[in-house]
């Protein structure tokens, strides 16, 4: 398969010589192990004196390594006094106690530390307490827009973007020709994310409802909604539940980077929201693969795209609240704040007039701007920046 330079690689290359356990984070399939393919060879390239202590548990060779001590053992007779000694642990949790080994390794102060796991056994919310010591975490997003042009090198932006559009940016995707097999790749790498993982560390009874959960959600990105709203249409649907395990169901999801929680912000009161909120899917193109392509939404769908991006490029993401309206994202990075309104055609004058209100009516003065399907360069509407959105992914541009 193509190898690319990902941004996260100078992320990495950034931090090394520090204490911290880097810890590589994403949904399944996304990149991890590629990124630590490619640090392997920066550190060769790169860095004189150095000692790469590597272990992938996905090979056979390491198969009995899987327990602490003998995972310990092992490093320890890889270590080189003198040397930089770098170790690189692909797939960690299939290594039973693998974070006593992990601690032990970080106490020494001899090794410089990168793993990756799987989602759903590698927390965000866990690692403070797997790890007694400080750990810096890295998530890796499936590709963007920008990554696939760089892929693919096409002669034409905005026929990629078409293309992108329903093949989504999980790159294990790429290789094959037909849609129907791309759609079958990624239904498997999804399935093995709710069956494999989040059913494996949670003990999950009903896949069932995890499944009809999943589809809900997928159908209905973009869209405001709360757990008791949820567990009333599968209810409606026949799907028996509730909107305690709607909660915690969705809470799995989120924490195995399935799904993106996006709350609300209220612009005028400048507060945040809760009970209601929405859900993006972290790669868009899981929705075609489990539900089809009949009657695709396009705006929902770009919405989609525009918030994973914005998270993407290191911006906190809200969904805004105005006088009983809607702004699709509030977009906060340190002192920088955008307002984005998100379309599929703006062509029309009631169509462009009910995206442009709600920006109309903030009155700070912060960037307001549009992303739609435009096909035609950037322009301004009384203020507001129009943009179209296969030049915004593909540029470096911000706002």
């Amino acid at each position: 398969m193509k190898l690319i330079k990902r941004t996260y690689l100078d992320e990495l290359i950034k931090i090394i010589g520090t204490p911290d356990i880097k810890v590589i984070t994403g949904v399944r399939r996304c990149g991890k192990s590629k990124l630590l393919e490619a640090f392997r060879k920066y550190i060769k390239e790169n860095i004189d004196d150095y000692n790469i202590i590597d272990i992938n548990f996905n090979m056979p060779m390491f198969e009995k390594l899987m327990e602490y001590h003998k995972l310990y053992d092992y490093v320890e007779k890889k270590y080189i006094e003198g040397k930089r000694n770098f170790l690189l642990i692909d797939e960690v949790q299939m290594c039973k106690g693998f974070e006593r080994a992990i601690n032990g390794f970080h106490a020494e102060e001899k090794y410089d530390i990168y793993i990756t796991g799987s989602n759903a056994f590698l927390l965000s919310s866990d690692l403070a307490t797997l790890f007694t010591g400080r750990t810096y975490e890295i998530e890796i997003y499936p590709f963007s827009f920008k990554e696939y042009v760089e892929y693919f090198k096409p002669k034409d932006i905005q026929e990629a973007f078409d293309k992108y559009f329903f093949e989504g940016g999980m790159s294990g995707a790429y290789v094959y020709e037909e849609d129907k097999q791309k759609y079958n790749y990624l239904n498997d790498v999804y399935n093995a994310l709710i069956v494999r993982d989040i059913q494996q560390k949670y003990n999950i009874q009903n896949i069932e409802l995890m499944n009809s959960l999943s589809e809900f959600l997928m159908d209905n990105i973009s869209d405001l909604t709360s757990y008791r709203s949820i567990a009333g249409k599968l209810n409606d649907n026949n799907v028996n539940t509730n909107d305690k395990t709607i909660a915690s169901y969705i809470k799995y999801l989120c924490d195995a980077f399935a799904f993106y929680k996006i709350r609300r912000y209220d612009i005028q009161g400048k507060k945040y929201l809760s009970t209601i909120d929405k859900y993006y899917l972290s790669d868009h193109a899981f929705k075609f693969a489990k539900l089809g392509t009949k009657d695709v939404n396009y705006g929902r769908v770009y919405e989609n795209i525009v918030a994973i991006e914005l998270l993407r490029r290191g911006y906190e993401v809200y969904v805004g609240t105005l006088y009983n309206k809607e702004i699709d994202f509030v977009a906060m990075k340190r002192n920088e704040k955008i307002y984005i309104q998100v379309a599929d055609n703006i062509d029309y004058e009631d169509t462009l007039s009910r995206e442009v209100t709600p920006l109309l009516q903030i009155r700070d003065a912060y960037p307001k701007i549009i992303i739609a399907r435009t096909r035609h360069d950037d322009y301004s509407y009384e203020g507001i920046k129009i943009k179209d959105i296969a030049n915004w992914l593909a540029s470096e541009e911000q706002g």
